[in-house]
């Protein structure tokens, strides 16, 4: 990567484009081709704002940032680590988001859920909202955006993805009315019961897991591997979730591949699979009266 030749901002994305097309990199944490990658990259490592106009594109580099971009991008192609790692930084619902190797990096089809209000199936703004496994934060403080007099709940296991969700609880000013709880499932949450309970756990099968591209593995394996099947943590929320839910309160969970595994495990249960306009799959809903109606059947499947 030559100092004396790439000089614009257009030159290294262009070169960038390149080298990612070469190097066979996976596009998975939040693009899904090289070139809103490499733009991803260039212009956030340089606090430019993605929809920059197109002319600015060849405004040239300073030396110290063409340094900086020649490290980050070469550790994008040699590590393959994520851009948001590399950034420090993610989006999610239009907001950013803290983001680090504690948690996992935010991509959830839920998203766009939260942005449609969960429509039509929440007709009235939910009072106390849980987001269960919440990493980053995200998905809760998402929630929290969106329904602006709702308390709302981080829960997770890791106490170093709840240091990652307090840094965006304050960034996002959102200190009186969202806070962190840790806690094993729903083990922190003794007695409360909330209005909406969203969740992204980790759900990834072995053989999946074994699969993984290298840009997977700088993500701690906490937040995706559960389990030969990716259940584990899945069939114990299912099994409690009646008792956190309010009468007319729903529960979202994502499950991605492990969709199969679900419909496999429960062929008795009446899911609904959501779906999805701008991508995502293997994301399911129940009311609280189905959390009620099947949680013995919930119960005797969770694993000794």
């Amino acid at each position: 990567m030559s100092e004396s030749r790439l000089r614009t901002l257009r030159d290294h994305i262009r070169w960038a484009v390149s080298r990612f097309h070469a190097e066979n990199l996976f596009f998975g944490h939040g693009t899904d081709n090289a070139w809103d990658e490499a733009r991803q990259l260039v212009l956030g490592a340089l606090h430019l704002p993605y929809e920059i106009a197109d002319g600015y594109l060849d405004c040239r580099l300073e030396d110290d940032e063409s340094a900086r971009l020649r490290e980050l991008l070469l550790r994008r192609i040699e590590e393959r680590v994520p851009v948001a790692y590399l950034l420090g930084e993610a989006w999610f619902c239009g907001m950013p988001f803290i983001v680090d190797e504690r948690v996992l990096v935010p991509r959830s089809p839920i998203g766009e859920l939260i942005q449609q209000r969960f429509a039509p199936w929440l007709p009235h703004e939910p009072a106390r909202v849980l987001d269960l496994c919440t990493g980053s934060g995200c998905i809760g403080i998402a929630c929290a955006h969106t329904f602006p007099d709702a308390e709302v709940v981080l829960g997770d296991l890791s106490f170093d993805a709840l240091e990652v969700a307090n840094l965006n609880i304050e960034r996002h000013g959102l200190e009186d009315r969202v806070y962190t709880v840790q806690g094993d499932g729903f083990d922190g949450l003794p007695g409360q019961r909330f209005d909406l309970i969203v969740s992204n756990p980790p759900y990834v099968d072995a053989e999946d897991f074994a699969d993984m591209p290298a840009e997977f593995l700088h993500e701690p394996e906490l937040g995706l591997a559960c389990g030969d099947d990716g259940l584990d943590l899945v069939r114990r929320m299912l099994a409690e979730a009646a008792d956190h839910l309010t009468e007319k309160g729903l529960l979202i969970v994502e499950v991605g591949n492990s969709q199969v595994h679900v419909e496999s495990l429960y062929p008795e249960v009446d899911f609904l699979w959501l779906d999805f306009e701008h991508g995502g799959h293997g994301v399911f809903m129940l009311s609280a009266r189905q959390c009620r109606e099947h949680q013995e059947l919930f119960r005797s499947r969770v694993k000794a």
